[in-house]
């Protein structure tokens, strides 16, 4: 099949996703590796040092940071040399995480690309975690949303809530459009094919 005759991708509707979260899941632990060198887990994961160490944690994002929340931070990581991003977000479906999206791809990818290791959390490890942790496979490794779910889901149960879902949608839809090439992108691939 040519390029030209592939279809054309579509970001699926959120029932499907949620259908796609919700098949097949089976007990996780505490913290997963999901993708090389990139964990998701929960607080009490982010709050335990010697576990971090021994997994060769480098930095740590926090998706539930601030007072209200977790309240770790850079001073908590102080003593061990993990670096620290932290997104406030309550897990709530009208709070708007994608304008953290963007930083926390950067942050994550910087740290994979030093060799690092990372570890994304909010409170249980399923929704704001999830949700930044898929954002950063999309954004930077170039998987679409259904890619990065299936990419967790097979080390992982996670569930972003249906705001964040929507959020993740809106992204995956600019990020096909993103990969699409143009018309004249394409008129000028025919034209060297010639």
């Amino acid at each position: 099949m040519s390029p030209e005759e592939e279809p054309e991708y579509q970001t699926p509707p959120t029932c499907d996703l949620l259908g796609l979260l919700l098949k097949n899941r089976r007990p996780t632990g505490a913290v997963n590796e999901v993708w090389p060198n990139l964990y998701v887990g929960d607080a009490a994961t982010a709050r335990d040092k010697s576990l971090l160490a021994g997994l060769g944690v480098t930095h740590v994002v926090n998706a539930a940071d601030g007072p209200q929340h977790i309240d770790t931070g850079p001073r908590f990581y102080e003593d061990t040399g993990i670096l620290y991003h932290g997104v406030e977000a309550p897990d709530s479906k009208e709070f708007d995480l994608s304008p953290f999206f963007a930083e926390t791809a950067d942050f994550i990818h910087g740290a994979l690309r030093r060799e690092g290791k990372v570890l994304v959390h909010c409170a249980r490890g399923v929704s704001r975690s999830a949700t930044l942790t898929l954002a950063f496979l999309m954004i930077k490794e170039g998987l679409t949303l259904v890619e990065a779910v299936e990419a967790v889901r097979r080390h992982r149960n996670i569930l972003p809530n249906v705001g964040f879902l929507n959020q993740l949608c809106r992204l995956d839809s600019s990020l096909a459009l993103q990969r699409k090439p143009t018309w004249h992108q394409g008129a000028e691939r025919q034209r060297l094919r010639r």
